[in-house]
């Protein structure tokens, strides 16, 4: 840029038409990329919506919003920005998903680009604003926020090819790299400032890959490797997030060489443990580190053909010399768009500078600008990882008729029969097993899902009991129900050979209160549990 004035500095960094020409094929890949993800969310959703937040679900998204409405009138709009406030029926929530699905699908498609991630966007947004502990994951904040900026990384038009016409504006494209940086950056600053001695000790991953949320049974392999291995990937871990990841901000070379280093490491990541779809993100956000220079060459010839006869014939600027009102208004509303995206732009960027130099020091900083935009999640901080868990424990809902003999609820991903293996599920996203596994660190009391779930199977609750892989309980629902909780171990080498288990695990007791439902449909409390061991 020769002309360094305010107003082409501007126009350098927010305009599309001067934007970056040379990165056409990597912000293609990761459109696409992108719309996958989406997909995988609203697919993981629409089989599960109803049993989380449906009217009869276990945190019904309709009595938190009456909640919400009622403490804080209009305003709760703000809080919780969910179309689910027009509805919060079973057909609305299940109606958001699929709108979700068909729009991604489309974006997959390069079918306007622009107007398919508003779609998105609103709905996984509207999803996650009415979900609370469903959807209180930094992976949903890494979606919105990726999602919103590629509205402005997108190119216009309905079948806009490889968007030659406009080029990604290099202020989208670097708060995604931005992103992507950070998710590694402060998940490393995390694990320093969060003291945990594991980290200090390069002992975090010894048990890594058995006390996860859902295990894989690759990292079931890994877990039997050498301790020096470990020590190694924790020593790296450190390195990367620490040190390796500013490389995205060097120079061309440097960036493809933090390409190749993020990558294999996303893929060992998803292998080994089920994240959703966060290492798939964190993944085709790295597809930004490259260039058309480096891509054009893995084309196929067609394509590529295609691609560099586009680049051609790309049309050259002319001077804007405006012959009608069509041409003014065309102006005017590119500079409205402009002055627009260069706020919300800059406005997310000093959101996400501010949040992670809190991470280190509380400097003063105004925060109205960073609460303003928190009930949206496109500006977040990360921290991956911090403390590591010390065991693995696993919650279970049984049934009785009679309180003598329970039947147990089997889960669909959440690890329960010792001979079965652990499964890699991701980018799929089980979010009621989830819960449970963060639900097993804490005391119930402080779960409210488990004893909501307890009540829903005493009720006989049909989208709650679609969470799970079976009813033992077919032709009525059972008279009592309680939760029980176990401690997990990955078996050794030995022990899978000679009983051909992946798990072996000790019950330690009741977690939850039993429940009983009376004849007149009352529910009571027939057992407390007692006082836990801490567990972490």
């Amino acid at each position: 840029m020769k002309d360094w004035s305010p107003a082409a500095a501007m126009r350098w960094l927010f305009d599309a038409e001067h934007g970056a020409a040379n990165r056409l094929l990597p912000r293609w890949l990761f459109l696409r990329a992108l719309g996958l993800i989406y997909y995988s969310a609203f697919f993981s959703l629409v089989f599960q919506i109803r049993g989380l937040i449906g009217p009869h679900g276990i945190l019904p998204a309709n009595e938190y919003l009456s909640a919400l409405a009622e403490k804080f009138g209009h305003v709760g709009y703000w809080y919780a920005p969910t179309l689910l406030w027009f509805s919060s029926g079973g057909h609305m929530v299940t109606g958001i998903c699929w709108v979700g699905m068909i729009a991604s699908a489309l974006l997959v498609l390069n079918f306007w680009p622009r107007g398919m991630l508003a779609i998105c966007f609103v709905c996984f947004l509207s999803f996650v604003s009415a979900a609370r502990d469903f959807s209180a994951y930094q992976s949903d904040g890494m979606l919105l926020e990726a999602g919103f900026i590629a509205l402005f990384l997108a190119p216009g038009g309905w079948r806009p090819g490889w968007g030659e016409r406009e080029p990604p504006s290099r202020a989208s494209l670097f708060l995604l790299v931005w992103e992507c940086f950070r998710i590694y950056f402060e998940s490393g600053v995390a694990k320093i400032m969060g003291g945990d001695p594991q980290w200090r000790n390069f002992t975090a991953l010894d048990e890594y890959y058995q006390n996860g949320p859902l295990p894989t049974w690759i990292g079931w392999y890994m877990e039997h490797w050498p301790h020096w291995y470990h020590v190694a990937t924790a020593f790296g871990t450190l390195a990367l997030e620490l040190g390796l990841v500013w490389m995205m901000f060097l120079p061309r070379r440097l960036r493809i060489v933090c390409f190749f280093i993020v990558t294999p490491w996303q893929m060992g990541i998803i292998l080994s443990a089920n994240y959703t779809f966060l290492n798939y993100l964190v993944l085709v956000l790295g597809f930004l580190l490259l260039d058309d220079r480096f891509l054009v060459r893995l084309l196929p010839q067609r394509w590529k053909s295609d691609f560099l006869a586009s680049k051609e014939n790309e049309p050259l600027a002319v001077a804007s010399h405006e012959k009608g009102w069509r041409d003014t208004l065309r102006v005017q509303a590119g500079t409205v768009k402009m002055a627009v995206g260069s706020v919300l732009l800059t406005w997310i960027f000093y959101v996400t500078l501010v949040e992670m130099v809190w991470m280190v020091r509380p400097v003063p900083f105004p925060a109205t600008p960073v609460e303003a935009l928190e009930p949206f999640r496109i500006a977040n901080s990360y921290g991956l990882f911090a403390m590591m868990t010390r065991g693995r424990y696993e919650i279970e809902f049984q049934g009785s008729e009679d309180g003598e003999a329970w039947r147990v609820y089997p889960f669909r991903y959440k690890p329960q029969d010792p001979a079965k293996a652990p499964g890699i599920y991701a980018p799929y996203q089980p979010r009621f097993d989830w819960n449970l596994w963060f639900a097993s660190l804490s005391s119930w009391r402080q779960e409210p899902i488990v004893v909501h779930t307890e009540q829903s199977l005493l009720h006989g609750d049909a989208d709650v009991l679609l969470l799970f892989a079976g009813n033992p309980f077919p032709q009525a629902p059972p008279r009592q129900v309680r939760v029980v909780i176990w401690q997990y171990w990955f078996t050794t080498p030995a022990e899978k050979r000679s009983q051909g288990i992946w798990w072996r695990r000790q019950i330690l007791g009741l977690y939850a209160p039993t429940l009983e439902r009376e004849s007149d449909g009352r529910i009571v409390v027939l057992e407390w549990p007692a006082t836990p061991a801490p567990r972490e």
